[in-house]
């Protein structure tokens, strides 16, 4: 954690310390703590999400984030709305989430957790979570399958004579 850590001595003689650890200055967020909901869809996932002031406690379908979601990279990305807000351990996370797979569901997550904390504080927090884009819907989804080809765009190999 040392190498982490920077200083700067300002011309003033103040030392400025600063960090690049993610959860500097947690819970320093200024948006209002109330329950809320939001729903989010990724792919064929489709996650419903309730916030509840509280300690931090992740529930989902269940289970707890580590048991449902074993990769640290999907733990950060349902997560990164409430570590970009700064309100780590003021809300208690509770999700249903069915349909699609790990990576669609942990997106479907952080729609749904970033919807729920812009109807609680939409003042404060819509700004913040419209410029790192949680707010967006990724609409990309699997293309059908056409007539006459094997897959959606895979045909037959041609063949001229």
């Amino acid at each position: 954690m040392a190498d982490n850590e920077n200083s700067t001595v300002t011309e003033t003689g103040e030392t400025t310390v600063f960090t690049s650890e993610t959860n500097q200055g947690a819970g320093t967020g200024t948006s209002a703590v109330a329950p809320g909901y939001g729903t989010g869809r990724r792919k064929e996932a489709v996650a419903r999400v309730r916030l509840l002031p509280g300690t931090g406690k992740w529930t989902i379908n269940g289970r707890t984030l580590e048991e449902y979601f074993p990769s640290r990279l999907q733990q950060r990305e349902v997560n990164s709305p409430i570590v970009l807000l700064k309100l780590e351990g003021k809300f208690d996370v509770k999700v249903r989430v069915d349909g699609g797979g790990v990576t669609g569901q942990a997106g479907a997550v952080r729609l749904g957790v970033a919807r729920a904390l812009n109807a609680i504080d939409r003042d404060a927090n819509r700004a913040a979570l419209k410029k790192a884009g949680f707010l967006t819907r990724d609409a990309r989804i699997v293309e059908r399958k056409k007539a006459g080809l094997h897959k959606a765009r895979k045909a037959s190999q041609y063949s001229k004579r």
